[in-house]
């Protein structure tokens, strides 16, 4: 289900004129970068990372940083000894474990994030979904094998207000979400980062979605080879998706999401690599997977196993 979006830029009105046929400000070129994976617990990443995101500010982009918090969460369940356990490749959320998810999200990861880039200026602003209807979400199940299981408080976004965003970002900022949610219910979800970061780039018609992982992309044939798929469309992702392990499939779910959703490309880069946000955003021929609408792209845009034309 695709979110709602009840603050959206109109895809469908001419950047050169506003509604009244007055001039318009040029569309911001928004950049959406999920942070997650090894960078987040090593602290040489962690600053490339923050250098990296101020870079692309400077750079006259507009970046928004939605992260993640997975080994910090484990860490800290198990300290507390809260049992850790996945399904699908999403976190089994009891009430317990939302506890430590909102704490440790929103109360210890997200300060550390928007420490490091504030080190670079007065740039970062953290909030999370709950904070002014940003993000809402509903329960969702989990799917192994192709049946519903219960992961618990764990939500998908229905509705994404990016009126708060916006304004950060006109004002000079970088907005730093964490991925926690309230339903209508009342409820608070842990909402996987991945899909957050997909829904949020689509309501801010961002021009790219970018997300760090711990591997140098989408393999063409894991376990078997790491050959590595540089780029294809949505079509092809899409056909590709059942077959995806559980480690992958929120996050090249989240870039099928984005591209359907109206952002120009997603991107999944290896953010083991020193500054691989700057070297994907702004290189030509960035490292990764490139995911792109469509059924085609220009021939040359890369020389390893490219699926944009199936």
């Amino acid at each position: 289900m695709a979110p709602v979006v009840t603050d959206r830029v109109n895809p469908d009105t001419d950047a050169s004129t506003g509604s009244a046929g007055r001039p318009a400000e040029p569309r911001p070129r928004v950049v959406v970068v999920k942070f997650g994976g090894n960078a987040m617990v090593d602290a040489s990443l962690q600053h490339l990372f923050a250098q990296d995101v101020v870079e692309l500010w400077h750079a006259g982009l507009h970046p928004v940083v939605v992260h993640g918090g997975g080994p910090q969460i484990s860490a800290m369940l198990d300290r507390l000894g809260l049992e850790s356990r996945f399904e699908a490749g999403l976190r089994v959320t009891t009430a317990e474990t939302m506890d430590v998810v909102r704490m440790v999200l929103s109360g210890r990861v997200q300060r550390e994030l928007v420490g490091r880039i504030n080190a670079h200026g007065p740039f970062a602003v953290g909030l999370t979904g709950e904070d002014a209807h940003t993000m809402t979400a509903v329960r969702r199940p989990g799917y192994v094998d192709g049946r519903p299981v219960d992961i618990g408080l764990v939500g998908d976004i229905v509705d994404v207000n990016p009126g708060m965003v916006r304004t950060l970002l006109e004002q000079g900022h970088i907005p730093v979400v964490s991925p926690v949610a309230r339903g209508e219910d009342g409820q608070v979800y842990n909402v996987n980062a991945d899909l957050a970061a997909s829904a949020l780039a689509v309501a801010l018609g961002a021009e790219r979605l970018v997300v760090l992982t711990d591997v140098e992309g989408l393999y063409a044939d894991w376990p078997r080879s790491t050959e590595v798929i540089r780029h294809l469309t949505a079509d092809a992702l899409a056909a590709l998706l059942p077959e995806l392990a559980s480690g992958m499939l929120p996050k090249m779910e989240g870039c099928l999401r984005a591209v359907r959703g109206g952002v120009r490309r997603a991107q999944v880069l290896d953010g083991r690599v020193p500054h691989a946000v700057l070297r994907g955003v702004l290189g030509e021929n960035g490292p990764g997977t490139t995911v792109v609408p469509g059924t085609a792209l220009a021939p040359g845009t890369g020389p390893d196993r490219d699926l944009s034309t199936v």
